[in-house]
């Protein structure tokens, strides 16, 4: 039986792919390939689904929008037996500048859709998330067309770079240490 749960949130579909909206889902898969682990589809969680560690670890991610998130993570959570605590989701964030990325645990949704829908969905507390930066377009009216668009090349060279600094404590992830991940990342 799993202890943890990994789930990268993005959109499906190539056409997507590499927008600041699917940087979640992106990065899960590349933690994922750098393990060699392959994902298999199962429609009736509506996502892909692998394990790892003895299968102590459970990756998943939905095959629904991102506004529907929470429907998938629902399904995994009855499927898996896993508490909201033993959930660590990985998602895109607006109000961290690109190249910035925190460890967090509870918290409100900050306006991401995703996020309201899994809160809507399994509650708002006890889950772990990776928030990643991709900054602000800097009006509200531009944020669709921003989560949607792909980052210049200078952001993304700066969200390469953080994406390094979760390889180096992925491990402390796994292994549920989130103060020690947190100290390590959250400190210059």
């Amino acid at each position: 039986m799993s202890k943890l749960c990994l789930i990268g949130v993005g959109n499906p579909g190539a056409k997507y792919d590499g927008t600041r909206h699917n940087i979640g889902k992106e990065w899960l898969l590349k933690l994922a390939a750098s393990k060699n682990i392959q994902f298999s589809l199962k429609d009736k969680l509506e996502a892909a689904i692998t394990s790892s560690d003895e299968d102590n670890i459970l990756w998943a991610i939905p095959n629904n929008f991102v506004n529907n998130t929470g429907s998938s993570i629902q399904k995994i959570i009855r499927y898996s037996n896993l508490n909201n605590e033993d959930l660590i989701i990985f998602h895109d964030d607006l109000d961290l500048n690109p190249g910035e990325i925190k460890i967090k645990s509870g918290g409100g949704h900050g306006g991401h859709n995703g996020l309201n829908d899994i809160f809507k969905k399994i509650g708002t507390k006890d889950f772990f998330r990776v928030r990643i930066g991709i900054g602000h377009p800097g009006k509200e009216n531009d944020v669709t067309g921003w989560v949607l668009g792909k980052p210049n090349q200078e952001d993304k060279n700066l969200i390469e770079k953080s994406y390094e600094r979760l390889e180096s404590v992925f491990d402390l992830l796994c292994n549920k240490e989130f103060s020690e991940a947190q100290l390590k990342l959250h400190t210059k």
